[in-house]
């Protein structure tokens, strides 16, 4: 399950679990925001699209940290006038996680749980197979050490033409 929520002015899909970079938020390290500006639900199967908002949708966010953005440098020149102006910024911003989307109060989040337990059964099927490939890839590692010797040869023969020093040509002389 995901959503589309608006926050300072710019739109984030957000699952849960999800971490963003957003502008700042109102509050303190560890403490719960909640985002009902929600322009768009949805899952693989349906999705629900707001006008302008979806009506009794909510996403609710943990307050990780409140930082500063990387700096901004502003210059201002005016050629052949001696005007120079250096400023520097850095946009405060807050860093949330996503806990829950809520509809009608109630946890519409947890498919996304079933699908990550889902794709950690995959993960563990992988590896085997990653053991079947690893047992079948030897014998191509073999076809390539073959291949080697062949390109030794093909730069052997590249190499063959050597740089000869090319003779002066003979001086004319012409009387007057």
């Amino acid at each position: 399950m995901f959503a589309i929520i608006k926050t300072g002015g710019k739109q984030y899909r957000v699952t849960k679990g999800t971490k963003l970079l957003v502008e700042k938020l109102e509050g303190d390290a560890g403490s719960e925001v909640k985002f009902s500006e929600v322009l768009m639900t949805g899952d693989e199967t349906s999705s629900e699209v707001g006008a302008p908002f979806v009506k009794g949708v909510e996403v609710v966010a943990k307050l990780t940290d409140q930082i500063k953005d990387k700096k901004v440098i502003i210059f201002k020149k005016k050629r052949r006038q001696n005007y120079r102006r250096k400023r520097g910024h850095r946009q405060l911003k807050s860093v949330i996680e996503i806990v829950d989307i809520l509809k009608g109060g109630k946890s519409i989040a947890p498919a996304t749980v079933k699908k990550a337990a889902a794709k950690d059964e995959t993960k563990e099927k992988a590896p085997a197979k990653a053991e079947a490939k690893t047992a079948t890839a030897k014998p191509a590692a073999k076809k390539v050490a073959k291949a080697k010797p062949e390109a030794k040869e093909k730069a052997e023969s590249n190499a063959e033409p050597k740089k000869v020093a090319k003779k002066a040509a003979p001086k004319t002389t012409t009387k007057k």
